[in-house]
């Protein structure tokens, strides 16, 4: 009897504590009052720092409460939550949140940083992989079709002995990726069903083939490349969803296909490059991208591109920077498409270096004014020091420098081996500078082309004093340039 009444007190106590919480679309909403309590009853808690106004947070909202009606449905322990830090704002920087959305995972009382995808499914499995078995027992053929099913994706391993090399070694990467949902099996009826052998791994999908099978020796890299490449469809669209998978694989080797989903498109053209895809999968990612969106407006500015040029393709290689490559061949049809591809493939393409036309007027104003075509014959001239701004039209810090660098050039317009130039570096590349963040000032010294960042405040006294020192001023840690926390200097690989 006491068992019962002590029971029933902490359930009471349980019940009245949740109460204090309410819930928009089965998502907790936390404040500074009960989040603490929250963490404390629920073993496994995400916790979702958003901003109102921020598109990002606005975009992952359906998707959100989509996820947490799902574990409700289902009687799962894990709790989806939410705070908007506007309002919260002690909680949000006790929790040291940075940027918008921020979650973090509340794992019986320890928290770890999501790192999952914003997809309702995504959601629900990366935490079912922080929550549960690595990969999840099949042993009847029901129960294999069931999780098979109920996925996008789904990875499972067939092995008679659970406890084999083969099988820590796919259990290995099932711990490791958590964008998909991994089972294993070693019954004798389900290898029967799906017609496989002991020790194979067959990745099922809802698209594309509907299944691969991975045919090599189980390694652990090479499985969670064949998992990277096969989970995704032959071509992917790139929005908000795949961006991370697309530019955080093993395939540095993008084909960019840009189309117009109003202008139809897509189902002109996708299916047209699949073969090609075929081919070289383990090699190019083939990509779509939406022309029609704003988001992608700067995408088209970074390659030099006007949505009237739209359908297009691009390829790009990612290593220490982002190399851009232009076919000769334009249109996209699926002979041209493998043609520009295996050239690439082949390393037989050129990189293409983005190049303004040179104004008339390039030299009328204090300030010079550089392009691909023209940078080298100015900034080395032996006979003079040469002060270039790279910059973007669409930086904010750029505009901001814009009057302090006009002042710069007024002041030494005079001076005979001195020039004041800028360079719209979106527009115009070279291949032997590569300028990583917006604005990069670098001098150009006279007779040694030595060349020297400034990494000074951007001020008309800091620039003047660079000049004057011939490099030396701006360089020391008390000189460095002043940034606040939340407005960091835009990269050049931000598209």
């Amino acid at each position: 009897m006491k068992f019962s009444t002590v029971t029933f007190l902490v359930f009471f106590s349980f019940a009245a504590t949740l109460a204090k919480i309410e819930t928009e679309d089965a998502v907790l909403v936390l404040t500074k009052d009960n989040v603490d309590e929250a963490i404390k009853e629920n073993d496994y808690l995400l916790i979702e720092f958003y901003a109102p106004w921020c598109g990002h947070c606005k975009a992952l909202a359906p998707e959100y409460a989509k996820a947490a009606k799902k574990l409700q449905e289902t009687g799962s322990s894990v709790k989806l939550a939410k705070v908007d830090a506007t309002l919260e704002t002690e909680l949000a920087e006790k929790h040291a949140i940075k940027g918008y959305p921020t979650l973090k995972f509340y794992r019986k009382g320890s928290v770890i940083d999501y790192s999952g995808g914003r997809q309702a499914d995504d959601i629900i499995n990366w935490l079912t992989k922080k929550t549960g078995p690595v990969a999840k027992d099949l042993p009847t053929v029901e129960e294999a079709k069931a999780f098979i099913e109920a996925e996008n994706v789904a990875i499972v391993g067939f092995f008679k002995d659970v406890e084999s090399d083969a099988a820590k070694v796919f259990l290995e990467v099932g711990n490791a990726v958590d964008d998909h949902v991994f089972g294993i099996s070693s019954s004798d009826e389900v290898f029967s069903e799906y017609g496989v052998e002991d020790g194979k791994v067959v990745l099922f999908k809802k698209f594309d083939e509907g299944k691969d099978e991975f045919n090599e020796e189980l390694d652990a890299k090479k499985l969670r490349n064949f998992i990277f490449v096969h989970s995704l469809p032959l071509v992917v669209e790139f929005n908000q969803d795949t961006a991370q998978k697309i530019f955080s694989g093993d395939i540095r080797s993008h084909l960019l296909v840009f189309l117009s989903k109003e202008a139809g498109h897509f189902d002109e053209y996708v299916e047209k490059i699949k073969e090609p895809a075929k081919k070289f999968r383990d090699q190019v990612l083939f990509v779509t991208i939406n022309a029609d969106e704003s988001d992608h407006e700067r995408i088209l500015e970074y390659f030099g591109m006007k949505k009237t040029e739209v359908p297009a393709m691009r390829l790009i290689k990612l290593e220490r920077d982002m190399d851009k490559y232009k076919p000769e061949k334009p249109e996209l049809t699926s002979e041209n498409v493998l043609e520009f591809v295996t050239a690439f493939v082949e390393g037989k393409l050129k990189r293409h270096l983005l190049t303004q036309d040179l104004p008339e007027d390039w030299d009328k104003n204090p300030v010079k004014v550089l392009v691909g075509t023209n940078f080298h014959e100015v900034a080395f001239d032996k006979k003079k020091n040469v002060l270039v701004e790279f910059y973007a039209p669409w930086c904010g810090h750029c505009q901001q420098l814009i009057p302090i660098y006009e002042a710069l050039g007024e002041k030494y317009k005079d001076k005979d081996d001195l020039v004041i130039a800028k360079m719209d570096a979106v527009a115009n590349e070279l291949d032997d500078v590569r300028v990583v963040n917006y604005p990069t000032i670098i001098l150009y010294k006279k007779e040694t082309n030595d060349a020297v960042e400034y990494n000074g405040k951007r001020t008309l006294d800091g620039l003047s004093q660079f000049i004057e020192s011939d490099g030396a001023y701006g360089q020391a840690a008390e000189e460095a340039q002043e940034e606040d926390e939340d407005d960091d200097v835009p990269r050049k690989d931000e598209l």
